[in-house]
């Protein structure tokens, strides 16, 4: 999508908004919320201050829509994952595909979602709050999931579906972290291997 209004203060003649969002995008995923300054921002997307907040509203709507476009990519983890048919290929599609997105060098290390409010302060409580309620959502979706398989006889008795769902929840956030601190793909696939084989033992009907 691109803005080509007529040129007014500080704006560009044209002005792809999906690419700014993309490039925005990293820069909190790289530094985190409270650590990217506006003027990083005008800067790496290539606009002044007046054209963001013109076409963003400020610098937490900005975050936001970034956040909401790195979700709704459709080769996200999650819609990746619940693509798969049978629930030990949800499993592997969870954790090996996080174990390779999150040390993919093409972009920031880790998941988005989880380093841009690590180390957030009370001054950014409203961030931490819609970020806390899209992981909430994504804890859900593995409820759902999980429901939907025991009810098809795929996972037995002794799966507690909310259960599950937090230990993967727990799982990622850990990895995610481990890739920004350098973890490389082969010691993250180990950790996901050994999650997987041990889901599959406990839980899932053969």
């Amino acid at each position: 999508m691109t803005i080509t209004k007529a040129a007014c203060v500080g704006r560009p003649r044209g002005f792809d908004i999906d690419l700014a969002l993309e490039q925005a995008l990293n820069v909190f995923w790289r530094n985190g919320y409270e650590g990217t300054s506006i003027n990083e921002l005008t800067e790496v997307m290539g606009i002044k201050k007046p054209s963001l907040y013109a076409a963003f509203g400020n610098k937490e709507q900005l975050f936001l829509k970034a956040i909401e476009l790195y979700e709704n990519r459709p080769d996200s983890l999650f819609n990746t994952a619940f693509k798969h048919e049978h629930i030990a290929d949800v499993f592997r599609g969870l954790l090996f595909g996080a174990a390779a997105k999150f040390t993919d060098c093409s972009h920031p290390q880790g998941c988005a979602l989880i380093n841009s409010t690590l180390s957030c302060t009370e001054a950014s409580e409203s961030i931490k709050q819609a970020v806390m309620v899209r992981k909430g959502l994504h804890r859900q979706q593995l409820i759902a999931r999980f429901e939907q398989a025991k009810d098809q006889d795929e996972l037995n008795t002794n799966c507690q579906p909310e259960v599950l769902a937090r230990f993967i929840s727990i799982l990622l956030q850990g990895m995610s972290i481990q890739a920004s601190e350098g973890a490389s793909i082969e010691e993250l696939q180990q950790v996901a291997s050994m999650a997987v084989d041990g889901m599959l033992a406990l839980y899932v009907n053969h």
